[in-house]
């Protein structure tokens, strides 16, 4: 059955891009709410829809009856015979109904419906669509630009670059086209919300790994990265074949690699280290520019001490202590830079303490201590909970509690000595920036 309202429908739908069985299903659901608004239900009603053809047909059931008392659901025998002569009492008669009858004003309804409903529909497929590119890098063009975030459209669909996720020297103009990482996507009282990054440490890896093919084939791994946007990164790399050189490939051929990705974070500085599972070769190479003399990790702290000489202190820091942060976040290690005296001088205070001379432990207690090889404190905070937990008498929850109650003994002192090296440090650091 062709019609006005048919082909307003038919037009409406050729517009957009949707696949015809969720067209055919929306434009059912419409009509099937257009006869339950005019007819109070829709349960003995049929609609079916050809989108390829335009055609809308609705059918309406009813049961023939001696007396009508439900005009919708029943017909008399008379009125049925009048177009089937064969039919009975309690027989099913089928009518067809035509769309122009549900009249011009339910018939503008169904059409500003039908128009929402598809645009639900396409922000529910943009959403779908979106949700599994999450970490993918995307292009768009600057559409708006306001303070607190920039309007994008990238594939015809406008995502959010707000003002955390963008690189903090950078500047935008409208226009002009930018390249982001997919950071989430979420629903917001518009639609679907997309919002993309230039400052997560993922745009980063996603760089690199559309420069450098041996990171998107899994022979070189990105196994850490450490950024502060716009300023510095470091990166650690490994590679999983002996014979290529995990940092070469990242830089390639006369730095064109390495060039390519600091061109597009703005003149981002990025250290490449190549990674190493021996912590102490990791946190030196973390470092650079500086080279520390020798690394020593104190056990359950998660605290390293970087000794180095005394022009290689400020290189360690950094500016505004960037390069010891970077270096800390991307090996895990709470890294402190110390001189060689003055690491010699604590360790030494350290070491020349007995255990008979801690208050807290018992005569017993140190005399097990004491016959087992632990004389001082020293001893003590070398040893591992497990050691420990070999000697008589000495579990798991004795073993923590001695370990707690040296560190604790020292402490106190420690940090007096550690605030006065590290007012030293930082005047030494401030003359030698300065200079």
């Amino acid at each position: 059955m062709k019609s006005a309202i048919v082909e307003a429908f038919s037009q409406l739908t050729k517009e957009k891009e949707m696949d015809k069985e969720t067209l055919t299903n929306i434009v059912q659901d419409i009509f099937l709410s257009m006869i339950r608004k005019k007819y109070g239900t829709s349960e003995n009603f049929d609609v079916f829809v050809n989108m390829e053809k335009g055609e809308i047909e609705i059918y309406q059931y009813k049961t023939i009856v001696k007396d009508v008392e439900d005009e919708v659901t029943q017909i008399d025998l008379e009125t049925a015979l009048q177009f089937e002569p064969d039919l009975e009492v309690g027989d099913e008669y089928m009518e067809m109904i035509d769309p122009e009858s549900f009249g011009r004003r339910l018939i503008v309804s169904a059409k500003q419906n039908l128009n929402q409903r598809i645009k639900e529909v396409e922000k529910e497929h943009i959403y779908d669509e979106f949700k599994n590119r999450v970490g993918e890098i995307l292009t768009g063009d600057i559409r708006q630009i306001n303070r607190r975030e920039i309007f994008l459209n990238a594939e015809g669909t406008e995502v959010i670059l707000p003002k955390p996720e963008q690189i903090p020297n950078e500047r935008y103009r409208r226009g002009e086209s930018l390249r982001a990482v997919i950071k989430s996507v979420g629903w917001a009282s518009r639609g679907p919300e997309i919002i993309v990054s230039r400052a997560d440490p993922s745009f980063l890896i996603r760089l690199f790994e559309l420069e450098v093919p041996e990171i998107s084939d899994g022979t070189i791994e990105i196994k850490g990265i450490a950024r502060e946007p716009g300023e510095r990164t470091k990166i650690a790399v490994y590679s999983n074949d002996k014979r290529i050189d995990a940092v070469g490939a990242c830089v390639g051929m006369k730095g064109m690699r390495i060039q390519a990705i600091v061109q597009e974070l703005n003149n981002e500085k990025i250290d490449i280290i190549s990674w190493s599972s021996e912590p102490e070769i990791f946190i030196t190479r973390a470092l650079s520019p500086a080279k520390p003399k020798r690394i020593v990790i104190v056990e359950d702290e998660n605290k390293v001490y970087a000794v180095l000489d005394d022009e290689q202190i400020s290189l360690a820091i950094g500016k505004g202590g960037q390069n010891r942060r970077l270096a800390s976040k991307l090996t895990g290690f709470d890294i402190q830079t110390i001189k060689e005296e003055e690491f010699s001088e604590l360790v030494s205070e350290t070491e020349s303490v007995y255990l008979s001379e801690i208050e807290d432990f018992t005569e017993k207690l140190v005399y097990t201590l004491t016959v087992n090889g632990y004389e001082t404190a020293q001893d003590v905070l070398d040893a591992s909970d497990e050691e420990l937990m070999k000697l008589p008498g000495i579990g798991q929850k004795t073993a923590e509690k001695i370990k707690n109650i040296v560190s604790a003994n020292f402490e106190e002192e420690e940090e007096e000595d550690e605030t006065e090296d590290i007012v030293e440090e930082s005047e030494s650091a401030k003359v030698e920036e300065s200079e």
